[in-house]
């Protein structure tokens, strides 16, 4: 029988299947040691008394954070105040989906808190709407505006990503109030969210699927090269063809043969630095990375037309006590 995973706590996993029975299972030994990454939102097979996942079906997608797949959206949420809105927070977000082709739409939370409530709207949609996003500004705990996000989502599978305390929880209890899902109070001296959400789970609501995941502030470009990371930024990459040389990484301001940094009065000055931002990490680990190379070359020898790896040095010290032991018995 074939089921998907909506929840997994310690080693269980919890499955429903086609007609919405759901099953608490565990992994068979051979996935185990095949160290195969079962995430919620897969799609598996089931052993003949419901009691183990036997394989992993073809994903459509997949995130590794928050480690869930089969997704048709994913919805950053981002709250307008309590926290303040942090766009290159934001952006890390955006870049990251982007990076695993995930379509994104962004909502805008807590809007009943803003006084220059057009104004801000106005700056946020210069930024984001010409990059293509679908914008929804809302306050979910009054429940306001919710209609048009409502109808977006229909039929979805759709993961909540965001911060914490920027009203994910309450935003599932406004579209589904059967829900009545644990919320949190933003703390008042370090004006951040507290994590009232413990684990990624698939949630049925009326007509759609929520992804409901914990917050997350740690996450890095440490995977990525910096040649991948400007295709992912499309405001900077069209002006990125103008640059005087093709290995440019548009970051030295002092470089006028550089056609982004010529023009960076028509880039949003967060979105760049958001790039910056981002363009160290992943040089960290372009410069980890090549240190690894040159460490895996050191364990290999050139011998005519061929390259060989080497024999450790503990290796080669333990043959030459084997050989010297052998001769002194015979001696």
């Amino acid at each position: 029988m074939q089921a998907q995973v909506y929840k997994i706590h310690s080693d269980f996993y919890y499955v429903k299947n086609f007609e919405h029975i759901s099953f608490t299972c565990k992994l068979r030994d051979v996935l185990k040691k095949q160290k195969i990454d079962i995430k919620v939102g897969d799609f598996v097979e089931l052993s003949e008394d419901n009691n183990f996942i036997v394989s992993l079906l073809n994903r459509k997608n997949s995130l590794n954070r928050p480690k869930i797949s089969n997704i048709d959206c994913a919805l950053v949420i981002c709250a307008l105040k309590e926290p303040e809105l942090d766009l290159i927070q934001l952006n890390r977000y955006l870049i990251y989906l982007k990076y695993n082709n995930i379509d994104t739409a962004i909502c805008f939370n807590k809007e009943d808190l803003i006084d220059n409530l057009d104004e801000r709207k106005k700056q946020i949609i210069s930024i984001y709407e010409k990059l293509g996003y679908k914008l929804f500004f809302i306050s979910a705990k009054d429940k306001l505006d919710l209609d048009e996000l409502y109808n977006y989502i229909q039929g979805k599978t759709v993961v909540f990503c965001g911060m914490s305390g920027v009203g994910k929880s309450t935003l599932l209890n406004a579209l589904n109030s059967d829900l009545n899902i644990k919320t949190g109070e933003i703390s008042k001296k370090t004006q951040r969210g507290c994590h009232t959400t413990r684990h990624c789970e698939i949630i049925d609501c009326n007509g759609f699927k929520i992804a409901d995941t914990p917050g997350f502030s740690c996450l890095k470009f440490d995977f990525l090269l910096p040649d991948k990371l400007l295709e992912l930024f499309d405001d900077i990459k069209v002006f990125a063809h103008g640059c005087k040389y093709c290995d440019c990484m548009h970051n030295n301001m002092n470089d006028f043969s550089c056609n982004v940094i010529n023009n960076l009065d028509k880039i949003d000055k967060k979105r760049y630095e958001s790039y910056l931002l981002f363009l160290n990490e992943s040089l960290e680990y372009k410069n980890l990375i090549s240190k690894r190379s040159i460490k895996n070359e050191a364990l290999n020898k050139n011998t005519g037309n061929k390259m060989q790896t080497k024999i450790s040095k503990r290796k080669r010290e333990l043959s030459r006590n084997i050989t010297k032991q052998q001769i002194k018995d015979y001696e």
